[in-house]
């Protein structure tokens, strides 16, 4: 090798080694800080856009998953009415019954209707009062129900029926001008009334089966939630073992490298023992 003071082949090639450990020793470090292999295109443009991707479908999923939460939530407050509106008709079914009876005195029978009327206002008052964020399902209001998202593109639901609970109704024919004044009165209620414990009975149970599916498609929605981060993360997560391992013996030859281009940077001193006098 010519020995010259204008170029230092050794110093040139110990230089390019220490920049490449240098930038490799960059790159473990990002790893290492950020936990991640591939943080953008640059690193792997493929993986970087089907991780991009799969994200995109989990931020759609969260979204999903909070209006079932919501069909969750109104589906709850309605079955809970709904249960206390088939209580309050089993109160009225004692007191329509004792309602028949003939020997009832008039006061008796008076009686018995205010209680009657009493229970029909309750079941109207837990009919009114069940809403959760806006959405009442026994009212009647909302004939077609409430659709809620089931798939990140938005394209698929599940549905909440409707259903007209109020006095009156298709459901409950019982209603305030009902009356267990007099023996007609009180044997049409009981008709009534037979009639809508059996409706309410099946209104509740298609209710319940809804909500069921509901719950069981919200579990399946966070299941594939988690599925699809750990698929992200299978794809762009760094091996933190590995990377500390690489960090450490990158740390060594960045030294090595630094002591090879101080013993090339030196090699020209060896030409001035050339020049020196005997």
């Amino acid at each position: 090798m010519t020995n010259s003071v204008h170029t230092n082949a050794a110093a040139a090639i110990a230089l390019q080694n220490l920049t490449k450990t240098n930038e490799r020793l960059g790159d473990v470090q990002n790893r290492v800080s950020t936990g991640l292999k591939v943080q953008g295109a640059k690193d792997n443009a493929a993986i970087w856009a089907i991780a991009q991707g799969q994200r995109a479908d989990i931020g759609a999923l969260s979204a999903v998953k909070q209006s079932l939460d919501r069909a969750t939530s109104i589906a709850d407050v309605a079955l809970s009415a709904g249960e206390s509106v088939s209580d309050l008709l089993n109160q009225l079914k004692e007191k329509v019954v004792a309602a028949k009876d003939q020997s009832l005195k008039t006061q008796s029978r008076q009686l018995l209707d205010a209680d009657f009327k009493a229970l029909l206002r309750a079941i109207k008052s837990a009919v009114d009062n069940a809403a959760f964020d806006g959405g009442n399902i026994l009212n009647g209001t909302l004939t077609n129900g409430i659709r809620f998202l089931a798939n990140a593109d938005a394209s698929a639901f599940v549905t909440l029926s409707g259903k007209n609970l109020t006095l009156g109704g298709s459901i409950i024919e019982l209603s305030l001008s009902d009356s267990l004044l007099t023996m007609t009165g009180a044997t049409t209620a009981l008709n009534k009334l037979d009639d809508s414990i059996t409706q309410l009975n099946a209104a509740l149970g298609e209710l319940g089966a809804q909500a069921k599916q509901i719950t069981a498609h919200n579990s399946f929605v966070s299941k594939l939630m988690d599925t699809l981060e750990s698929g992200v993360g299978n794809l762009v997560d760094a091996d933190l073992a590995k990377e500390s391992a690489r960090l450490q013996a990158l740390q060594v030859q960045q030294q090595l490298g630094a002591q090879a281009l101080s013993i090339a940077n030196s090699a020209p001193q060896i030409i001035l023992s050339l020049f020196r006098g005997g």
